[in-house]
């Protein structure tokens, strides 16, 4: 029963993204197939301005967009701080949480700010300090996806999009299929045994769990939190760096480990930071 639970949570996990990893696809196998080097350069130079847009993309009830940003930083489309803008302010399966929860109104609306506003903040700083992280050609990253994948993308735009689409999504419920099995077996409820109400403590352990690329991350925090086992925050580090399966994407599609474990990095140490500036300026 519970290998069961864990496979029909994974295929509705993942087909949920399929619309964002098509729609996803198509746009990048457009910019490279029919766009010329003027227009590739203008989207470059409206990217610039690309976290503000992202971080409040995000903040929509699901993790779509972090899939789909995931997938436009892989082709080199959007910037590294667009991405962790989209990272830090996706708020995943926290919404429906708090609403189905009935909790204050004014505090859904808070947490939602504070997100979209740090991610904006964070993403410009990483542009910014990170530059080399996006110097490589717009349209140079399907290439890479292409040789990743063993496809060719000299063949039409459609075609191309559905193969990597269906690559991406068989991957993606392989590992979602194993982490609800592993959480199932664990239990959320064992969470609570850690210490996440201490300053500093909690806000690291909290973004570890957060990393997790599940949507189960964003569910079991925001109960913790609900519960009175986490304080805000342990929450908001957590919550901040769950960027649901956005992390798994950009891992298979992305060539370059060491840009995806710095990215991983990043991401960590600026929820880590944002949850102790929520909890010491009392944010929330």
């Amino acid at each position: 029963m519970v290998i069961w639970d864990a496979v029909v949570d994974g295929v509705m996990d993942t087909l949920r993204l399929v619309p964002f990893l098509f729609v996803t696809y198509l746009l990048m196998e457009y910019i490279e197939h029919r766009t010329s080097d003027r227009t590739r350069s203008a989207i470059r130079r409206a990217d610039k301005f690309g976290p503000f847009p992202g971080a409040f993309l995000g903040i929509l009830p699901q993790c779509g967009f972090s899939a789909a940003a995931a997938g436009l930083y892989s082709g080199k489309v959007i910037t590294a701080g667009t991405l962790i803008a989209v990272f830090l302010s996706t708020s995943d399966e926290m919404l429906p949480i708090f609403l189905s929860s009935h909790a204050p109104v004014m505090l859904i609306v808070r947490i939602l700010a504070v997100k979209a506003v740090y991610g904006v903040l964070v993403g410009f700083l990483v542009d910014f300090l990170f530059r080399r992280l996006n110097q490589r050609k717009i349209g140079a990253g399907i290439h890479g996806i292409c040789e990743h994948e063993h496809c060719n993308c000299e063949e039409s735009i459609v075609k191309s999009t559905v193969k990597h689409t269906l690559s991406i999504t068989l991957y993606i419920f392989l590992v979602s299929a194993a982490l609800n099995l592993i959480l199932a077996l664990i239990g959320t409820e064992n969470l609570e045994h850690l210490i996440l109400n201490k300053p500093v403590i909690g806000e690291l352990l909290s973004a570890m769990v957060g990393l997790i690329p599940n949507c189960a991350a964003s569910v079991a925090i925001t109960t913790l939190y609900l519960d009175g086992a986490m304080s805000a925050g342990a929450m908001m580090s957590g919550l901040l760096v769950g960027a649901g399966i956005g992390l798994l994407v950009l891992f298979r599609t992305n060539r370059s480990r060491r840009e995806n474990w710095m990215i991983a990095g990043i991401l960590y140490a600026a929820g880590v930071a944002g949850g102790i500036l929520t909890g010491a300026l009392r944010l929330i």
